[in-house]
């Protein structure tokens, strides 16, 4: 017992390492320091809810639900398949997204908007025709409403669920508010400034959301063969099991996801929390990294 004891800050440092390499890539450490050492001022302080949803393990399944719910909209799903290279590349994407929210949220006003104007420039060069010929562009400022709304709505659903300190109602509305600076740089017109907001604004889109072919391949994808050791495919369907229970049910039945029994769902919220405290205790630093904010 004591030996184990003695073993768990090392099995705590390569648990955390492993999946931080995982999520922020090769460069992740030095993404970390400059995001969080360089002095000047930030979009968000250290009070803002924005820190304590992106900084907590419920990301993980958020993440998830929200790339499922996105898929929903078909020129949104069309941009994905065919310019993402999410299928070829899937986890340069996920460091690109999760080293953009980082910068973001966390890192200086300048840095943060160098990287919303290096995404503006890739959206920019995104334009197509859906299988049913529809034109899109990533640019599309209607476009980006939907991407940002369901994002957000994934994440704070997420947070709300499974997050250490679930927000109050005003730190809901805060957190929203945060994100609409973000969605706003980013191209999005009136992006949402509360929750009541966003509930109205994804009611709004329902009437330009379906199921494709490509909307329910991305879904098989992503829950059932993701390129993960098959030692990380456990943990990875529960994070992935709690991100399709947590979506409305009419989005789990346009993707073709079978509703589980109540009593069989019932079950499910207690694995994700288990999960997430896991990668939270093993993503904790046990010294942690200076912020310099100016």
């Amino acid at each position: 017992m004591i030996s184990f004891v003695r073993a768990l800050p090392h099995l705590r440092e390569r648990i955390g390492g492993a999946v931080f390499e995982r999520v922020a890539g090769p460069t992740g450490p030095a993404n970390r320091a400059r995001i969080h050492q360089t002095p000047g001022p930030r979009w968000f302080g250290p009070e803002r809810p924005v820190r304590r949803v992106h900084g907590d393990a419920s990301m993980f399944i958020g993440g998830l639900r929200a790339l499922l719910l996105q898929s929903l909209h078909p020129l949104a799903m069309a941009a994905v398949d065919a310019h993402s290279g999410f299928r070829g590349d899937p986890w340069g994407r996920l460091q690109r997204t999760s080293t953009f929210l980082a910068v973001t949220t966390y890192g200086t006003a300048e840095h943060a908007q160098e990287a919303v104007e290096r995404v503006r420039e890739v959206h920019s060069r995104v334009r197509g025709t859906t299988a049913a010929h529809e034109s899109y562009e990533a640019s599309d400022p209607r476009l980006l409403g939907w991407v940002h709304a369901a994002e957000v709505d994934s994440f704070l659903d997420a947070h709300q669920r499974f997050g250490a300190e679930p927000l109050d109602a005003d730190g809901c509305d805060g957190y929203v508010a945060d994100m609409a600076k973000v969605g706003e740089a980013l191209g999005v017109t009136d992006p949402p400034g509360n929750r009541r907001e966003l509930d109205e604004r994804l009611a709004a889109y329902r009437g330009e959301l379906r199921s494709t072919r490509e909307a329910r391949a991305a879904a098989r994808f992503i829950l059932f063969h993701p390129p993960l050791p098959w030692i990380a495919r456990v943990p990875y369907a529960v994070l992935a099991l709690n991100a399709v229970v947590s979506l409305p049910d009419w989005a789990q039945d346009a993707l073709g996801l079978r509703r589980l029994p109540g009593p069989v769902r019932a079950c499910v919220p207690p694995t994700g929390h288990a999960l997430t405290a896991a990668i939270r205790w093993a993503m904790t630093p046990r010294t942690p990294v200076p912020t310099r904010a100016g």
